[in-house]
């Protein structure tokens, strides 16, 4: 599932000792494996390798220019749902025009973006937005490339801030809607009908929403086609990964205690289910995975500050805080947390894993049973390769984190921490204050 391992008594990825980037970087810093996003790319490319795929990448998982390049090297496409994220991917010197842009609220300037970079398709959210495009194009002279998301009001099953499939979420237009969004795209002379598009969710575990949803709506694909002549069918992302992998092989007794590995949802698993349900269509099939490709491929290393002990609790705190990582404070999200250097003779710990921020819930893990750890300290966050840098923040001014790319036994700095003077190098006091 990823190059992170346990060689000796030292965590490493790929062949990287994490506590030499660590030492050299200092912490937080979040660490990626080019390997294991390679890895990832691959298997899910061969297990579509039936159909005409094409895979984009979700870069809102990670947007990290060395990212967006080493996926754009092993060929990927990305989707976009954003204007600075198109201008991420140029920055990135990957190509817009095999890219598609979604989101709910693009603005006139962003889809005027898109439409000069020559982008394949807009992801279109409903019969307002097709307007708004409409003219858009019409004032460049050209017919932008369109596909509905269609909403298959289909329960993914998963937590109900990332599901996107079902008919009370704010995406995409209805599934007995999309007939006559459809008729209305045809009638705008600058919108050219190129597709359809569904995403019902992320980190699902389980292939039976995704067969759910494509059986759901490959009927209606097919009468596009007939229609209309589109050329593709987006089935979207959602595929899950593992959070809850303990690293075990090797740990003490106690270990056993960590709640059990719970095997993710495989692409080998995810293209045997889908395949043959696309194949007939005979269209180009787009894909958009984004925390498959890049969560498992990265950690957080934070460095413990102090233990606290209280009455009836442990407190292990720590120098990374949900500025740095904020899907446990946001989804209550489990992230495996491990040392960097083990030591099967310690005590067990059982303590909240907590950041210095003033929240409650500013809280990586309650009650976790860990091995005992000392001031200075370093502990990973494991599988935080997705919305870990991307959703950061700079809540009690603290600098954004950084960032460091491994490739073998290689590794380098590719997002250096923020100094205090770029953090506010955009802010002025005004005149009448001086």
């Amino acid at each position: 599932m990823h190059h992170f391992r346990y060689v000796g008594q030292n965590l490493r990825c790929e062949s990287v000792d994490l506590a030499e980037v660590a030492r050299l970087y200092g912490t937080p810093t979040y660490v990626y494996s080019a390997a294991t996003m390679a890895d990832n790319y691959t298997r899910l490319a061969r297990a579509v390798g039936g159909l005409d795929a094409q895979i984009c990448f979700a870069m809102k998982a990670n947007s990290s220019l060395a990212v967006l390049r080493h996926f754009a090297r092993l060929g990927a496409a990305f989707d976009l749902v954003s204007g600075g994220e198109i201008r991420r991917v140029l920055a990135a010197g990957a190509d817009v025009r095999r890219s598609v842009f979604a989101g709910v609220g693009k603005t006139e300037a962003e889809m005027r973006l898109a439409l000069e970079q020559g982008i394949f398709a807009f992801h279109v959210e409903s019969e307002p937005e097709l307007a708004r495009l409409n003219h858009v194009a019409g004032q460049l002279g050209v017919k932008a490339p369109v596909a509905i998301r269609v909403n298959p009001d289909v329960d993914a099953h998963t937590h109900a801030k990332i599901t996107t499939g079902k008919s009370d979420n704010k995406f995409g237009v209805p599934l007995a809607q999309a007939a006559a969004a459809y008729a209305a795209a045809a009638k705008h002379p600058h919108l050219a009908v190129k597709g359809v598009q569904i995403h019902i969710g992320s980190q699902l575990t389980s292939a039976a929403p995704f067969v759910e949803a494509v059986t759901k709506v490959v009927p209606f694909v097919a009468q596009l086609k007939a229609d209309y002549g589109i050329s593709y069918f987006s089935i979207g992302g959602g595929i899950g990964i593992v959070y809850q992998d303990a690293l075990a092989s090797g740990q003490p007794a106690w270990w056993d205690a960590q709640p059990a590995d719970r095997r993710p949802l495989t692409p080998e698993a995810y293209g045997a289910a889908l395949v043959p349900l696309l194949q007939p269509l005979g269209l180009k099939i787009l894909l958009e995975p984004g925390r498959f490709l890049v969560g498992n491929a990265g950690v957080l290393l934070t460095r413990v500050e102090h233990l606290k002990r209280g009455a009836g609790k442990n407190f292990l705190i720590v120098d990374a805080a949900m500025n740095d990582l904020i899907r446990p404070a946001m989804y209550d999200s489990h992230h495996e947390i491990v040392p960097l250097h083990r030591d099967t003779t310690r005590r067990a710990l059982t303590a909240d894993v907590v950041g210095p921020i003033c929240e409650s819930g500013d809280c990586f893990a309650h009650d976790r049973l860990l091995q005992e750890v000392g001031e200075g300290e370093y502990l990973a966050l494991m599988s935080a390769g997705a919305y870990g840098s991307a959703m950061a923040g700079r809540y009690n001014t603290r600098a954004l984190p950084a960032e460091v790319l491994v490739h073998g036994g290689a590794f380098e700095l590719i997002h250096a921490r923020e100094s205090f003077e770029q953090m506010i190098a955009n802010e002025k006091i005004p005149a009448f204050l001086q």
